[in-house]
């Protein structure tokens, strides 16, 4: 078996990045979302401690995408057969997705919907 360094782990892991923004449509959809977060953040000039929230929950969306896809490949590999324990893994890992998907567009609206608000035209 081969040694692997550390760089190798920085490589895989943007295999497993790469992979899974071919591979699934929410994870694209998360990152638009992600880029338009930023782009608002940019021209909306948001504090340090709102950029910090806005990034940490980008991250936690992408983290828990990345957690969703493991764990569904991984379930889909197991068995291909409808197995109740595996539907409740699935469902609870994508429930987590969701939960900080909710949680990720609260923080958006907390912090642009007052800027926007404020923009005199």
């Amino acid at each position: 078996m081969k040694k692997h360094n550390f760089l190798d782990s920085f490589i895989y892991a943007l295999h497993g990045f790469r992979d899974t923004f071919k591979s699934e449509y929410n994870f694209k959809v998360h990152l638009a979302a992600a880029i338009i977060a930023l782009l608002l953040g940019f021209l909306l000039n948001i504090s340090i401690g709102e950029w910090f929230c806005i990034c940490l929950a980008i991250c936690l969306v992408f983290a828990a995408e990345l957690f969703n896809t493991a764990i569904e490949s991984l379930a889909d590999e197991v068995s291909s057969e409808v197995n109740p324990q595996i539907k409740k893994v699935k469902d609870a890992a994508a429930a987590a997705v969701l939960i900080l998907s909710v949680f990720a567009l609260i923080c958006g609206v907390y912090i642009y919907v007052p800027k926007i608000l404020a923009i005199e035209f």
